[in-house]
Parts: structure tokens; C-alpha cells; sequence
């Protein structure tokens, strides 16, 4: 299959190992993977800022660059969810790239049928299902069947886990109080779990997380699911 890589601003400029990991799992897979440097944002802060006409200009680029792949993934379920919902309503229809992209988990379960991807990763690890995940691209249990497949990884349940961790794009600038509220409960459920790592499939929200769990010395690290899917460590 070629898939076009939609690597998002986050993982481009702060977390580019995510975008890395996404490439090297689906070639490992035997996948044909391309990353079109013209990509750009996808518009959804332009949106959650009331910029509707400038989202809509940085939508038809979306669907000009990534038109022709199989399928187009991304490392986000918050980006996914801004080109498969609002995409058509920006562009009066619906384009048949949006229909054809996908968060990872989405298209390694669903589109391709798989749960062992060959990862080899011995931690303890939880799983924070972020917002977007939930309520907007509804992966579903997608990304815990991954992580039970992997060898070597224990999975502990993460107290309260569809609470959102406060970060919200826009939300947590304009709402900064209660943004570091949300958070504090999200680094003390995740330091209950007993987990040395945090994981899940927004960028966003674990550079969120990853900055309590770090302001509070808690020792424990965030760290994207197609990190650890792509990992094949060995004791």
C-alpha cells in the first residue's frame, strides 16, 4: 500500500521521533510510505479560533497534497478528526482523500487487519485515551489490542482514563487555570497506575502530560504509540 505520512505541526517541530517511528513501522510492515514536504497545519487551531477562512484555504491544500495515496495516516487523532469531520463542511462536501485518512491504530486494526506488529517493549505501561480518540475519530479499543500484543509489555489500567488531561489546543492558553487543574488530576491518576510510561496517540496530550509528570519529578515518561510499536528492544 502507499500511504501518504500527515505528520501534523506537533510531531513536525517538537516530537519529530513520532513521525520517524510511523515510517519505520509501516515499512516494516511492508508498506510504501511518503512524507510531501508541502504539507502544513491542518487548520484546526485556525478553526477553534473562529479563522474559518483560513482553515478552509489550508483544508483544500490538505486534500491537494495527499490526493492519490491508498491511505494517509497520522500520529493524531485530534488532527484526524479535524480533516474527516470538519473537512467537508469547510470544503461543501465531502473529498474522497478525507475518507482515506486515518490515526495509526485505526488503519494497523482496522484498515489492515493486524494487532502483532512484532514489538518487543518490557515496561509497564498505561494507556491515556485522549478526547478526540474517544469522541471524535472513536478508534475504540484499537490502540490497547496493540499494546496487549506486544511482548514484554505489562498493561495496567489507568484510573479515571477518559478524563481529559487539560490540554484542549486553544483551551489550555484561554483557560489556563483550569487547564492546570485537569492536568494535576490526569499526572495523579497516571502516577497511580504504577506505570513507568505513559502512552497514547496524540502528541498534544502526552507533551501535556509529559510536562506535569515532569514539573512533578515523578519519574514517569510519555511516550506515543508508535514509539513503542516500532520498538524491538531486547533485554
Amino acid at each position: 500500500m502507499r500511504i501518504g505520512l500527515f505528520a501534523t505541526c506537533i510531531a513536525d517541530t517538537l516530537f519529530p521521533e513520532t513521525g520517524k517511528a510511523v515510517v519505520s513501522l509501516l515499512e516494516r510492515l511492508g508498506h510504501e510510505v511518503e512524507f510531501p514536504p508541502a504539507q502544513t497545519c491542518c487548520g484546526q487551531m485556525h478553526l477553534n479560533s473562529g479563522y474559518r477562512r483560513e482553515a478552509a484555504a489550508l483544508a483544500e491544500r490538505f486534500v491537494r497534497i495527499f490526493d492519490g495515496f491508498d491511505a494517509v495516516v497520522s500520529p493524531s487523532s485530534s488532527c484526524v478528526g479535524t480533516v474527516r469531520e470538519l473537512y467537508p463542511h469547510l470544503l461543501g462536501g465531502s473529498a474522497s482523500v478525507v475518507e482515506g485518512v486515518y490515526e495509526l491504530s485505526e488503519l494497523l486494526v482496522g484498515r489492515l487487519g493486524l494487532e502483532d506488529v512484532g514489538a518487543y517493549f518490557p515496561h509497564r505501561v498505561t494507556y491515556h485515551p485522549t478526547c478526540h480518540s474517544l469522541r471524535v475519530t472513536r478508534v475504540g479499543d484499537a490502540p490497547l489490542r496493540l499494546l496487549r500484543a506486544v511482548r514484554g509489555l505489562e498493561l495496567v489500567e489507568l484510573p479515571e482514563a477518559d478524563e481529559c488531561c487539560g490540554f484542549g489546543g486553544t483551551f489550555s492558553i484561554k483557560n489556563a487555570d483550569t487547564s492546570i487543574a485537569m492536568l494535576g488530576d490526569k499526572c495523579r491518576a497516571v502516577v497511580a497506575s504504577g506505570a513507568e510510561i505513559c502512552t497514547a496517540v496524540d502528541a498534544s496530550c502526552l507533551m501535556q502530560i509529559g510536562g506535569g509528570l515532569a514539573r512533578g519529578r515523578t519519574g514517569v515518561r510519555t511516550m506515543h504509540l508508535a514509539e513503542i510499536l516500532v520498538s524491538e528492544e531486547r533485554a
